[in-house]
């Protein structure tokens, strides 16, 4: 890959920005970018990729494809990621030849379940009991320190309840390990939960951060089910989630938009953890905040000031997965007909159950009947 000036900052419209990943958050970023004024490059080997299908060019290419990478480099004034399992690699890459946030260092740091648990206790951020888990001989002391149940997730590529067991006995705990092909897991203890929150955040280059709302989320099977905003818990609390986000992307050095999940035991939080990228419990703030996650994430990679993150309305914000797909849905006439309720696709082509196809925001001055409608809604689809 042939060198070339890093861009001198803000990078403005007219100029192209690349992604890694053409999944969902590439495309509302790609939608975020354009409509901003900038072209778009996605690079990612789906043909059909939703955030292809937005881009101005998609290099339909693995993420390591050094003539696609060189292609990205040679295009682009800057280039972010939608997800964290890009090879650090292919990001030091890029970065000799044009701007690149996220940087390597803090995504290799997400992108590990193994490294980032210990990186939050080494910087002193409470978790919850963890063991880490190299080999099978490992399981017995690991549980010993967890206790019973606990879960067994795999270090590396697990998402959205994948890559995880429910560990009862040792024998559970090694027949999982054995499933997972031997690779590297962290074991979780259980925690008595008391609820979910997460906070979406971007930070600048001159360590300005800008943070949102937090978000109180309910999950079913490891996947994100609804995100009500504001989170219905203390100001001290919520404000608390907020500092420690804070602290956290400051300890990085971060640069983008991240989010960190958190769990609430006690009154007391707990990091869960970290994304390298827009999450999916910030898609309230397409149409409830100033500034919503996509564009900050643009905003931030090109260098610009961060926009405001001030909340217009209280919201819930529901998942749409393939599932709803069967057995004559989804219903699109029950939901279209509220005028409070923003729906948002994301183009997939195959509906899958699990799979996100897209979510849907309802919006009221009253919480909890925006709340109440969502979960109407819900089940209408």
């Amino acid at each position: 890959m042939s060198s070339k000036p890093l861009p001198t900052l803000p990078i403005l419209p007219g100029a192209t920005l690349g992604i890694l990943g053409g999944g969902q958050l590439g495309r509302m970023f790609t939608i975020a970018a354009r409509t901003m004024g900038y072209k778009v490059m996605v690079l990612d080997p789906d043909f059909a990729s939703p955030a292809g299908q937005m881009a101005d060019v998609h290099l339909q290419a693995d993420y390591t494809d050094h003539g696609a990478l060189k292609q990205l480099g040679a295009a682009c004034a800057a280039v972010t990621t939608e997800f964290e399992n890009v090879p650090a690699a292919s990001l030091i890459e890029l970065s000799n030849h044009c701007r690149v946030s996220p940087g390597a260092a803090a995504v290799a740091i997400a992108q590990d379940r193994s490294h980032e648990k210990s990186w939050l206790r080494e910087q002193g951020f409470a978790t919850a009991p963890f063991a880490l888990i190299d080999g099978e001989a490992d399981l017995e002391a690991a549980l010993a320190a967890t206790g019973t149940p606990a879960l067994l997730k795999v270090s590396r590529f697990g998402y959205d309840g994948k890559g995880q067991a429910r560990i009862g006995t040792l024998n559970d705990a090694r027949a999982a390990f054995r499933e997972f092909g031997g690779q590297p897991c962290v074991l979780e203890g259980f925690v008595k939960l008391e609820r979910e929150v997460s906070v979406v955040l971007a930070r600048s280059d001159a360590s300005e951060c800008a943070l949102f709302p937090v978000a109180e989320n309910r999950h079913e099977n490891g996947i994100l089910d609804v995100s009500i905003v504001p989170a219905r818990v203390p100001d001290s609390l919520a404000q608390q989630a907020r500092d420690m986000a804070r602290a956290i992307a400051d300890k990085l050095g971060y640069v983008g938009v991240m989010a960190v999940e958190f769990f609430v035991v006690g009154g007391q939080l707990m990091v869960n953890e970290i994304a390298p990228r827009p999450h999916n419990s910030g898609h309230y703030t397409l149409d409830a905040c100033v500034t919503d996650q996509f564009e900050q994430q643009v905003r931030a990679l090109a260098g610009l000031p961060l926009g405001d993150t001030r909340l217009l309305s209280p919201v819930a914000m529901v998942n749409i997965l393939g599932d709803r797909w069967h057995n004559g849905g989804p219903h699109w006439d029950a939901l279209l007909a509220h005028d409070n309720i923003k729906l948002h696709l994301y183009g997939k082509e195959a509906a899958r159950p699990g799979r996100k196809m897209g979510h849907f925001n309802v919006l009221d001055a009253d919480l909890e009947t925006a709340l109440k409608l969502a979960e109407q809604m819900r089940h209408a689809l």
